[in-house]
C-alpha cells in the first residue's frame, strides 16, 4: 500500500492545493523554495513538488483528508546540504560506510543544485498504519525561511525549535522560536556544516564573579592520527652482533 498511498497523496494534494493556480508545479519538478511529498523523498518514489509557501496548505491536506489522515508529526529535521556528496577523504572512489557514504560511485562525487537548507516532516496515519514524509526547501536568503506547521501540527513547536536552535532554520508565524538545546548566549548554530567542530567560545563558571562567563576557545588543533611508538628488544644493542 506504501507507494500506492504516496500517489494518492500527491494526487489528492495536487487537486486540493494548487489545481490550475499560480503556484501550481508540474509532478517531479523539485524547484528552489519547494515542498516534496513522498513515500522516500529522492529515492524515485511518487512525489510532487509545490512552492515552498504552500507548505501549511500541503500539510493541512495530508491530515484532513479521510483517505490520507496523516493525523501524527512524529518528527522534524532539519538538513544542510552545504558540500552534499563530497567525500572527506578526497578520494577517487567511495566507501560503503563512513565518511565517503554520500559520494556518487562514478568517483566524480555527488552534487546538489537545490537551496542548502531544507526541512523533513515524518507524518504518520494511523487509520492506514503508513508513514509519509515530507521535504520543503527553505527560501534562500540571509537566513534560511519556511512557515510554521504549530497551526497544523501542534507539537512541531519545539521540533521546530530545536531546527532554528541547531541549524538557524527561520520558521515564520512560530509563537516561540527560541533556542531550545543551547545556551541563550550560544553563538552560531552548530549543526550546519561550516560551524567549527572546537565551537566558537567555552562557557566555565567563574568563582570569583560568581557567574557562568564566556571565553574564547582554548583548544588548539592537534592531529587526531595516533602516534605508536614500541620497543623492541631485537634491535637493542647489546643483542645486535649475537
Amino acid at each position: 500500500m506504501g507507494s500506492a498511498l504516496a500517489e494518492r497523496a500527491a494526487r489528492q494534494v495536487e487537486e486540493d492545493v494548487v489545481e490550475g493556480g499560480p503556484a501550481h508545479l508540474d509532478r517531479g519538478q523539485f524547484d528552489p523554495g519547494a515542498v516534496e511529498v513522498a513515500q522516500q523523498p529522492g529515492h524515485g518514489a511518487a512525489g510532487l513538488a509545490h512552492a515552498a509557501a504552500d507548505l501549511v496548505a500541503v500539510a493541512t491536506v495530508l491530515r484532513d483528508e479521510a483517505e490520507l489522515h496523516f493525523e501524527i508529526l512524529i518528527d522534524v529535521a532539519g538538513v544542510d546540504y552545504m558540500d552534499y556528496g563530497r567525500s572527506e577523504w578526497r578520494t577517487v572512489a567511495a566507501t560503503n560506510s563512513g565518511f565517503g557514504r554520500g559520494v556518487n560511485r562514478d568517483g566524480h562525487g555527488g552534487s546538489h543544485d537545490g537551496p542548502r537548507f531544507a526541512v523533513l516532516y515524518q507524518l504518520l496515519s494511523v487509520a492506514h498504519n503508513e508513514r509519509l514524509t515530507l521535504r520543503a526547501y527553505c527560501t534562500e536568503g540571509e537566513e534560511p525561511t519556511l512557515d510554521s506547521l504549530v497551526g497544523v501540527y501542534a507539537y512541531a513547536n519545539w521540533f521546530e525549535r530545536e531546527a532554528f536552535d541547531l541549524y538557524g532554520i527561520v520558521f515564520r508565524g512560530h509563537p516561540d522560536l527560541r533556542r531550545l538545546l543551547t545556551d541563550y548566549g550560544f553563538i552560531g548554530h552548530p549543526f550546519r556544516k561550516d560551524f567549527p567542530l572546537i565551537g566558537n567560545v567555552e562557557v566555565r563558571y567563574d568563582a570569583d564573579k560568581q557567574r557562568v562567563v564566556y571565553e574564547p576557545v582554548t583548544i588548539e588543533a592537534r592531529t587526531l592520527v595516533p602516534k605508536v611508538i614500541r620497543d623492541d628488544n631485537r634491535y637493542d644493542a647489546a643483542l645486535k652482533n649475537k
